[in-house]
C-alpha cells in the first residue's frame, strides 16, 4: 500500500510538472524563450514518436490548432504525459526506496498547482470583469439564422449578450485567485474554484467548445488538491470531527535568504500576473471604447441594383455564390451574405476587413487584419445618408452595387430586462 501511495504521489508530481510547465512563465526573461522553443520541439518529437509507436490517434497530428486546444496533437500530448509520468514514477520508486516522501516535494507540488490556478483565475477573470472575452453579438451574427450557428458560437453569443453575467463570472474567477493567494483561505478558494471551473468545463463539454482538455486539467488540479487533504475536509464538513490545519502549503525555511526569496517570488508573481492581467484588460477595454470614425456607418445594406460588366442582374436568392447583402460593422469589420470562399466564410456569411482611403474614396477589402495586400478595392460614393454606391474590379469583372441602408432592428440587440413579466415573451 505504501508503494502504491508513493508511486501515485510521484506520478502526479511529474504529471502536473509537465502539464503546467512552469518554465514557460519565465519567457518574459530575455533568452529564455529560445530555451523553451527547444523544449517545445523536443516534446513534439517525443509526442510524435509515442503516437507512432503506441497511441495511433491519427497518421498526421495537427500542431496548428487555429485557436483549438483539443486538436489531435494536444490529445496525443496528454496521453504521452500520462505514460511518461507513470513510467518515471515507477523508475523513481525503484531507485529511491525512502519510506517517507520528502516534505519539500509535497510543498512544491501543492504550491505549483495552487499558483497555476491563481494564474488562470486572474488571466481569465480580469478579461471577463471588463466583458472582453465574449463580445456582444455583432450585426452579422444577429442577421444570421440561429440554426446556422454551431454550438460553440451560440454559447459565446449567449454569454456575450449579457455583460452583467460575464462580469459576475469574472468576479467569481478573481475571487478564486485572491483566496488562493493566502494560505489561510486556500481551502475556501479550492471549493469556490471547483464550482467555478466545473461550470466552465461542463459548458465546454455541452457546447462543443474546443477547450475541453485544458478546462478538464484545471478541474483535475482542484480535485487533486482537495483529495490530497480529503481526510481533513471530510472530518470538518461531513463527520463533524476535530481536525488539524492543512500544512501542505507550508514549509519551514531555516535560512534567511530562503525566507526572503519566498517573499520576493510571491511579490513578483502578484505584481506580474495580477498587475499585467489588469493592465492588459484595461488597455483592451479602453481600445474597445474609442470613438470610431469609419467612413461607412454601421448597418445592414441591402442590394438595390447590381451590375456586372455594365449589365444589370437580378439577385438570385437560390444562388449560394451570389452576394445578397452587405453588413458594415464597427471596427472596420463586415460581412456579405454569400458562400463565396474568396473571404473567410462562416455560418453562411463571408467575413471581411476593410480599410478606407478617404482621399481616393476607395475601400480596400481584406480577409484578415494581418493581410498587407488587399483582395480587391472598390470606389464608394454616398448619394445620400442611406444610399451607397460601390464599384470596382473583382476577379476580372467590373461590379457595381447600389446599396440602401436597412432600418431593420433586432429585439435581441435592445438588451431587454423586465423585473415584472406577465407572460413568457
Amino acid at each position: 500500500m505504501k508503494h502504491i501511495k508513493k508511486i501515485s504521489f510521484r506520478f502526479f508530481f511529474i504529471y502536473f510538472l509537465l502539464t503546467i510547465a512552469p518554465w514557460f512563465w519565465l519567457d518574459v526573461i530575455p533568452g529564455v524563450s529560445y530555451l523553451t522553443r527547444i523544449y517545445t520541439q523536443a516534446v513534439q518529437w517525443i509526442v510524435f514518436r509515442f503516437n507512432d509507436w503506441f497511441l495511433h490517434i491519427k497518421d498526421k497530428l495537427n500542431t496548428e490548432g487555429y485557436g483549438s486546444g483539443d486538436t489531435t496533437y494536444y490529445w496525443a500530448e496528454f496521453y504521452t504525459i500520462i505514460i511518461l509520468s507513470l513510467v518515471i514514477a515507477i523508475l523513481w520508486n525503484a531507485f529511491d526506496k525512502k519510506e517517507k516522501e520528502s516534505k519539500s516535494l509535497s510543498y512544491w507540488l501543492h504550491n505549483l498547482i495552487r499558483y497555476n490556478l491563481c494564474f488562470v483565475s486572474f488571466i481569465y477573470g480580469s478579461i471577463k470583469l471588463f466583458a472582453l472575452q465574449m463580445s456582444f453579438p455583432t450585426l452579422s451574427q444577429l442577421a444570421t439564422p440561429l440554426g446556422d450557428f454551431l454550438p460553440m458560437r451560440l454559447s459565446w453569443m449567449f454569454i456575450g449578450y449579457s455583460e452583467p453575467y460575464q462580469i459576475f463570472s469574472g468576479i467569481m474567477e478573481l475571487t478564486v485567485g485572491v483566496l488562493l493567494l493566502y494560505r489561510r483561505t486556500i481551502p475556501l478558494g479550492l471549493f469556490v474554484g471547483l464550482g467555478v471551473f466545473i461550470n466552465v468545463f461542463v459548458l465546454n463539454m455541452c457546447y462543443d467548445i474546443p477547450v475541453k482538455l485544458y478546462s478538464m486539467q484545471i478541474v483535475i488540479s482542484c480535485l487533486f488538491l482537495l483529495a490530497i487533504d480529503s481526510e481533513k475536509y471530510l472530518n470538518f464538513f461531513v463527520l463533524n470531527k476535530p481536525t488539524v490545519p492543512i500544512t501542505g502549503y507550508n514549509y519551514r525555511f531555516t535560512k534567511r535568504w530562503q525566507r526572503i526569496g519566498r517573499i520576493v517570488l510571491k511579490s513578483t508573481f502578484i505584481v506580474l500576473v495580477v498587475g499585467f492581467s489588469f493592465y492588459d484588460a484595461v488597455s483592451q477595454y479602453q481600445e474597445s471604447k474609442k470613438l470610431e470614425t469609419s467612413v461607412i456607418p454601421p448597418g445592414i445594406y441591402n442590394i438595390k441594383t447590381f451590375k456586372k460588366n455594365n449589365q444589370i442582374f437580378a439577385i438570385d436568392a437560390t444562388d449560394t455564390m451570389a452576394w445578397k447583402d452587405f453588413i458594415f460593422e464597427k471596427g472596420k469589420l463586415g460581412s456579405i451574405k454569400t458562400a463565396d470562399t474568396t473571404f473567410m466564410n462562416r455560418y453562411g456569411r463571408a467575413y471581411f476587413i476593410y480599410e478606407a482611403d478617404k482621399a481616393k474614396q476607395i475601400i480596400h477589402f481584406k480577409e484578415s487584419m494581418s493581410d498587407s495586400v488587399p483582395l480587391f478595392g472598390m470606389k464608394y460614393k454616398f448619394i445620400n445618408k442611406n444610399l451607397l454606391q460601390l464599384n470596382g474590379v473583382f476577379k476580372k469583372d467590373t461590379l457595381f452595387f447600389e446599396l440602401i441602408k436597412s432600418n431593420k432592428t433586432f429585439p435581441l440587440a435592445e438588451r431587454q430586462f423586465h423585473w415584472i413579466s406577465e407572460a413568457n415573451r
